[in-house]
């Protein structure tokens, strides 16, 4: 919704007449439900507007001002909040992470998201196996790496885990690189020593000493975690809606609002769905889904699918907006891979799919990784786009860590966007192995803000990086992973990484009308910080703490402080 100023006696820090925005929009009765006053509204409009308050009447946002202005707009039912000062922003989008599919292991996970010291770490295993019954697991699956422990950088060993949990398998799965288990584990997950590796495991992933003893590390790639993260236990199914709500809680908890969701799995659907219809749904979900392909055949299914393909079926809670993650899955790169080379005859099937998702104006979000595939990706976008124009398809890609700036360029000549997932938030010193000095440029943010293309922020969490928001927003800020190594050079300001976690990526979700800033007329999801974004030192963004995250005008979290 747009409004017009309606006198020139507006503030010039206003977005509009608030008493007649009101009005015009409500009618003159009409007194918001909630009011925020005398804070510091960052509300990241096209402007970088700065209030000092703000209304809610229902679920949206009906004007931003000085507090005065906005005390005068209440009734005797508004409700009233003085933030004391605090910044306020809008709620905090991320526009690919693999949510639903986390709600499966969540309540049984220990999380080391945001977790920079190996000695709490080490504590954590010990409480949780001390609280768990004798060989029960305690695991978790991603979202960390050892080197984010600033006092102690050091992998976990089969002996040390055996010593913190003697009477628990423990597994510990750092992002998709490799797997720490202690003895009990190796035994549950069928790892023997001095005998042959089980037919599951990727040939050469289960590391060996020279006497054949298991060293407790699997190691490789995604499949090599995925052997012994398929052997973990889930929640058992008449705890899945448990485990999804602290799930949720612990979303809201970091800030987080709006979720662009790859695969989302249908039985955590269904039960956001039921949420939504008793108004409990506390996040939004933007799905991301399509019938991917691994074979010819399987893409001649898939094209016949895409055409009766039908997208934009919800509402500003629950939407299917993509086709995506994957088109032809053999150009899927694998994370830490460090090269890639697309064969035509896989190129082909790209092609073929991509062409009927482009003649069926169907938006397109899809995983490019490596330089060589973007390149090749690149080739056949600009090929489709003779016959079947893209540019107001919203065509993305994913990942993009090792994009250059005459990909952008190419990028941006042909209308498309790039949603940037960031790895080296916990992985880049593990990307320092593999590509050199070449990972300082992995992502070359500054290139990517330059350009002048639509980019937006995301982490593809909860396994292949950490979730938490502050800690993305100071990667973007600084170049420093968790922990504090610096691990790229490409920085941007925290105006840009904040627009690209907001107001950026409501575009990602197809809700820039709705979400992203805090403006009349948008749904008031809204974020008040303990301290201010904009003016704590860099090195402390990654310590902001949300103190209330509101979603459609509702308080979903409070800190109570």
């Amino acid at each position: 919704m747009k409004t017009k100023k309606t006198s020139s006696t507006c503030r010039v820090n206003s977005l509009c007449c608030l008493g007649l925005l009101a009005s015009a929009l409500y009618g003159q009765q009409a007194a918001p439900d909630l009011i925020l006053t005398n804070g510091k509204i960052i509300t990241v409009d096209d402007r970088f507007t700065i209030a000092q308050a703000v209304a809610v009447l229902g679920d949206r946002i009906v004007a931003t001002g000085t507090s005065q202005e906005i005390a005068a707009l209440a009734g005797p039912n508004t409700r009233r909040i003085d933030v004391r000062g605090r910044s306020v922003i809008p709620g905090l989008i991320d526009n690919h992470m693999h949510l639903l599919r986390a709600a499966s292991t969540w309540a049984r996970e220990l999380r080391f998201d945001g977790i920079d010291s190996r000695k709490q770490a080490v504590e954590m295993i010990r409480a949780r196996a001390k609280a768990a019954a004798p060989g029960e697991w305690v695991y978790n699956i991603g979202g960390w790496a050892h080197q984010q422990f600033a006092d102690d950088p050091s992998p976990f060993t089969r002996e040390e885990l055996d010593r913190i949990a003697p009477d628990n398998p423990v597994a510990l799965q750092e992002s998709y690189y490799q797997v720490f288990l202690n003895s009990r584990a190796l035994q549950m997950v069928g790892i023997k020593d001095n005998t042959p590796d089980p037919p599951e495991f990727v040939k050469g992933s289960i590391v060996r000493d020279s006497a054949g003893k298991s060293a407790g590390v699997v190691k490789g790639d995604i499949a090599a975690t995925r052997a012994v993260a398929n052997k973990l236990p889930r929640v058992a199914p008449g705890q899945l809606e448990a485990s999804a709500d602290g799930l949720i809680k612990d979303m809201n908890r970091a800030g987080l609002t709006t979720f662009g969701v790859p695969g989302c799995d249908n039985d955590v659907l269904q039960i956001m769905q039921k949420w939504k219809a008793q108004n409990e749904l506390n996040v939004r979900v933007f799905c991301i889904g399509g019938a991917g392909a691994a074979s010819p055949e399987q893409a001649d299914r898939s094209i016949q699918q895409i055409a009766g393909m039908k997208l934009f079926q919800g509402d500003n809670y629950i939407d299917d907006i993509f086709f995506g993650e994957s088109v032809y899955t053999p150009l899927h790169d694998p994370m830490f891979a460090l090269k890639s080379d697309p064969r035509p005859d896989q190129l082909e099937q790209w092609k073929r799919m991509a062409m009927a998702i482009a003649k069926a104006g169907l938006p397109l979000h899809v995983h490019a990784e490596l330089h060589d595939t973007i390149n090749a990706f690149l080739d056949q976008v600009e090929s489709i786009n003779k016959e079947h124009s893209i540019k107001n398809l919203r065509w993305t890609f994913a990942h993009i860590n090792q994009i250059d700036a005459a990909q952008l360029e190419r990028m941006k000549k042909l209308g498309m966007y790039a949603a940037v997932h960031p790895w080296a938030v916990i992985n880049g010193q593990i990307m320092h192995e593999g590509f050199g000095d070449g990972a300082y440029d992995m992502p070359p943010l500054r290139s990517i803000q330059n350009s002048g293309i639509m980019w937006g922020l995301g982490t593809d969490g909860s396994a292949a990086n950490q979730y938490l928001p502050f800690t993305t927003l100071y990667f973007a800020v600084t170049g420093k992973m968790a922990g504090g190594a610096k691990v790229i050079k490409q920085t941007v300001s925290r105006e840009d990484a904040l627009i690209a976690h907001t107001r950026k990526n409501a575009f990602f979700v197809f809700q820039e009308d709705n979400l992203g800033s805090i403006q009349p007329g948008k749904l008031a999801d809204m974020v008040v910080l303990d301290r201010d974004y904009l003016t704590v030192p860099a090195d402390q963004i990654k310590d902001i703490k949300p103190a209330m995250t509101l979603v459609g005008g509702r308080i979903v979290y409070n800190s109570g402080k």
